[in-house]
């Protein structure tokens, strides 16, 4: 089987598999999970008396439930708050949506301090390297189609030149995204971010990554790798192309034109057939 064959058919796996994870990642709501043990948070508020909390913050707080955080939602999968607008996401569980202000008609964004206002910038830049990053895979889809249909080398080097474009702009927007996650957790202040958060939830919460974080990891490995694949293919496309017109010039012939000689031309010698046209049987001899 040729070289082009293999690689090509490896690189469109990892292509396929890539958008596929960065879809599911970038579509879905379990890129944080903060899980809260309410049971002991209700038994330590109770036994210690913590003045600063009262049963209806308990139930109406979103800090105090267990949640799970994507681009674009905050999600409660067991019990949620009273009291804070909810819907219905398309899996079934009641979020909220997480605000960029785009557009901010109320100039909310004007009573944000520098670090919070650093925090939503690169926030909306990871959601948009990612779209691009989506952009990019479109187009490298056509070149693509076009580069095994015409067996184009070049064709299939524009496409892995497009693909790690796509690792490159995606992986930009996981770095921004766990920009935005060191903000919330060192550097912002105020209740709703961890570091202002009370001592016993602290206790009593636990923060992880989940699996959304790690497919969104996977499409930049897989989407790498794509590009390398496909850099690989386009090199043996080329080799075989060069061996297969090398191999055809074999069987053509070089015909050269043959020069016909004219009648007393210089070098030529008549024939007895040629007197005899002109009349003459024999040739003169001059002595």
């Amino acid at each position: 089987m040729p070289c082009s064959a293999v690689t090509l058919s490896l690189a469109t796996i990892a292509a396929v598999v890539s958008v596929a994870l960065l879809a599911i990642a970038f579509s879905t709501d379990n890129w944080i999970r903060v899980d809260v043990k309410r049971d002991r948070l209700k038994d330590r508020i109770e036994k210690d008396g913590v003045d600063n909390i009262s049963p209806t913050d308990l139930e109406s707080n979103p800090l105090y439930f267990t949640r799970t955080k994507g681009l674009f939602r905050v999600c409660f999968p067991q019990s949620r708050p009273t009291k804070v607008p909810l819907y219905l996401s398309p899996v079934e569980t009641y979020c909220m949506n997480i605000d960029y202000y785009i557009p901010d008609e109320e100039n909310v964004t004007g009573d944000f301090s520098q670090d919070e206002m650093a925090k939503l910038h690169m926030g909306r830049a990871s959601v948009a390297l990612f779209i691009i990053a989506f952009f990019f895979v479109f187009i490298a889809f056509w070149t693509g189609v076009a580069g095994c249909w015409r067996r184009s080398s070049g064709n299939i080097t524009s496409t892995a030149i497009l693909m790690l474009l796509t690792c490159l702009f995606s992986a930009g927007g996981m770095g921004l995204w766990h920009g935005v996650e060191y903000y919330e957790t060192e550097k912002l202040t105020g209740m709703q971010y961890y570091k202002d958060w009370p001592q016993f939830l602290k206790l009593d919460s636990s923060i992880s990554w989940d699996w959304s974080f790690y497919l969104a990891w996977l499409s930049v490995g897989f989407s790498l790798l794509s590009a390398i694949l496909f850099a690989a293919a386009a090199t043996c496309l080329l080799r075989e192309n060069e061996k297969n017109t090398l191999t055809q010039s074999q069987y053509l012939m070089t015909v050269y034109p043959q020069k016909q000689q004219q009648p007393y031309a210089y070098g030529y010698y008549p024939t007895p057939y040629t007197y005899a046209q002109s009349g003459q049987q024999y040739p003169p001899y001059n002595y």
